[in-house]
């Protein structure tokens, strides 16, 4: 049971989920009567507190509950974007053991040979409002195909095109970064769209004859990925990142 869903919890697990430290750091402040709940010293670990309704400090520093948790991934590739697969890695594999018992879930997928962006919560209403079709959340992607592409190609994607399942995509922006100018070289694309279709950048391009051979998500909505973050890395959004998803 997760500190969403209880009532009660033990004080070395409130504390270690709110990143105070390890459960091991924690029982050491809890012995040396460093913590406080409602004012009054516990040297137990196991004591239980309701993390909603008791003030528990630590050196007279209030510990405030945290309901959502909000991360940003740089997902790496050879990975699944499911909370667990019998077939592979997930990104939760990612993660280090400070976020486990968050019951944490990827915000929509990213195919498992593509990188970028993957932005992981327990919040399960915003993830529903990023995801839903009618909000047209813009995901901006980074593409390299083989060979050229054509003006006519890039009308094709800015107006919308037919899927082999008969869907048709909304229209798409396009950013040419590098133009092939041999059919085996490669091409540099930026392409947003505003919908999430299964596998759908890399059929829009083989509906154009073109082979996607390396695909980057960007940004999401407003949240861009951070450059300084490495691939597999993973931090905490910041209030600003919170508040541009909201």
């Amino acid at each position: 049971m997760t500190i969403l869903m209880a009532d009660l919890m033990r004080l070395d697990r409130y504390l270690s989920q709110m990143r105070v430290g390890s459960r091991k750091e924690v029982r050491l402040l809890v012995r040396s009567g460093r913590v406080r709940i409602n004012g009054v010293v516990t040297k137990e670990s196991a004591t239980k507190v309701q993390p909603k309704g008791q003030i528990i400090t630590v050196d007279e520093q209030e510990i405030k509950y945290m309901e959502f948790i909000y991360l940003m991934l740089n997902k790496p590739d050879g990975y699944l974007s499911t909370t667990r697969d019998r077939r592979g890695r997930t990104v939760l594999d990612l993660l280090p053991a400070e976020w486990e018992g968050w019951d944490l879930f990827p915000v929509g997928r990213l195919d498992k040979d593509t990188e970028g962006l993957l932005l992981l919560t327990n919040d399960g209403p915003l993830a529903h409002r990023l995801l839903a079709p009618k909000s047209h959340v813009p995901k901006l992607y980074y593409v390299q195909i083989k060979g050229k592409i054509s003006r006519e190609e890039i009308g094709r994607l800015e107006v919308g095109l037919r899927l082999t399942d008969g869907y048709i995509t909304k229209p798409a922006l396009v950013r040419i970064l590098h133009n092939a100018t041999q059919t085996d070289a490669l091409s540099e694309v930026e392409l947003t769209i505003y919908e999430g279709k299964f596998h759908q950048v890399k059929r829009m391009f083989t509906v154009l004859g073109k082979e996607v051979v390396y695909l980057k998500r960007l940004a999401m909505g407003d949240l861009k990925l951070d450059p300084d973050l490495k691939k597999g890395e993973v931090r905490e959004l910041t209030e600003e990142e919170v508040k541009l998803l909201k």
